[in-house]
């Protein structure tokens, strides 16, 4: 594994092109959790220290190729400024002809982070032009982000055709955690997944049942399992014409003798600001949106978890920005976190959402690892091969 911490590696006065993932979470343009931003300051701090230039590449949200306002990486290039404590300068424009000459004017030791890299259409087309001139940009490239590996994105596979590409700090020690917990991983397994569509985690689900005995669904993806077996689940964040999608979970569950588990009780309320109601699931009214698992719930999945030798978990349980409705993950968290420390098991936590209710509720170090990882996470663990790992090894 090739990465910036390899002796012989001359970082003075070169251009250096890293690639981060500052996806972070946001309401009305304001940073609301920051652990993604924490882990980079690392690699920056290697990088300023050794009198690189830096050119930071990253994206948030999804705005296909255009330019969509919300989206700007500004607020972010100054919350990272404020950690390092040193400007970190902000390009405004998308890349084109005049981003070599601005790039060409940093002194060694600065930073200069470029807008959103998927305001760019050739980025998430993976684009061979686009990457041979985002490659164009630097005299190496970093790739830092774990979080963003699995996807053939142009800053992330595509670039590393065209220039010496090496690891980063962040993803080096993601990717021998992972590894390691991969490689001790003990039976009984038990998978907690959350996330609002099941659409978007079918695969790693049908995959993961080959090898896991439990799989626990929450938040939305348990609406669309929940309404799929004629429960009625009111305003509820629920996706449709999953039938087959379903059908297939649970015939692949019963094959491979993995227990799926759904919500038997949820907390409901009419808006997101409610209060909230504890209700069994046959009981939700048309107005209510269900918003977080009730006792019962809790109840099946601590039996599980003090079951099990291997605990996963990916989404959490409800809208826990919202104290009323916090419970359900919190006390998942609170139960995870005794049996690591009681009984010695492997806690694996994932994901920007999860990642920020363990910081809410004081967590972040009662779990075996914790990853800012989401779908990178689950497929390192399913065992695939990530494009932006590949590509690296390959560049080697």
């Amino acid at each position: 594994m090739n990465n910036i911490l390899d002796q012989n590696l001359v970082l003075k006065d070169k251009k250096v092109l890293l690639r981060v993932d500052l996806n972070v979470p946001m309401k009305s343009g304001a940073i609301t959790e920051t652990s993604r931003i924490e882990k980079i300051i690392p690699t920056i701090k290697l990088l300023v220290e050794k009198k690189a230039k830096i050119i930071i590449l990253s994206h948030i949200g999804r705005p296909k190729g255009k330019i969509a306002e919300g989206m700007s990486l500004e607020p972010i290039s100054k919350k990272l400024s404020l950690l390092l404590n040193k400007e970190v300068l902000f390009n405004k424009n998308i890349i084109n002809e005049n981003t070599l000459s601005e790039i060409n004017k940093l002194s060694s030791g600065s930073i200069m982070m470029l807008e959103n890299i998927r305001f760019n259409e050739g980025e998430e087309l993976n684009n061979s032009k686009f990457s041979k001139k985002l490659s164009n940009l630097g005299d190496l490239y970093v790739n830092d982000a774990f979080s963003c590996s699995h996807r053939s994105h142009a800053s992330i596979e595509g670039i590393t055709k065209y220039i010496p590409s090496y690891f980063g700090l962040q993803i080096t020690e993601e990717i021998n955690a992972l590894n390691k917990i991969t490689s001790e991983i003990k039976k009984p397994i038990t998978l907690i997944i959350g996330g609002s569509k099941i659409s978007t985690k079918i695969k790693i689900i049908k995959n993961l049942i080959k090898k896991f005995n439990n799989i626990i669904i929450v938040g939305g993806m348990a609406n669309t399992m929940l309404k799929y077996a004629g429960s009625k689940v009111g305003k509820s964040i629920c996706e449709n014409n999953c039938g087959t999608l379903i059908k297939e979970i649970i015939e692949n569950s019963n094959k491979y003798n993995c227990k799926i588990i759904c919500p038997v009780d949820v907390v409901v309320a009419k808006k997101l600001e409610g209060t909230g109601e504890i209700k069994d699931i046959n009981e939700i009214d048309d107005d209510e949106m269900i918003l977080d698992i009730g006792p019962k719930t809790i109840s099946s999945i601590k039996k599980i978890i003090n079951d099990s030798n291997t605990v996963l978990w990916n989404g959490p349980a409800g809208y826990f920005e919202n104290p009323n409705f916090e419970n359900g993950t919190k006390k998942i968290l609170e139960i995870i976190s005794q049996k690591t420390k009681n009984d010695k098991i492997f806690s694996i936590a994932g994901g920007g959402e999860t990642v920020a209710a363990i910081k809410k509720f004081k967590k972040f170090d009662s779990l075996t690892f914790v990853s800012t990882a989401g779908g990178a996470f689950l497929e390192h663990l399913e065992g695939k091969t990530l494009p932006g790992i590949k590509a690296l090894n390959r560049n080697v």
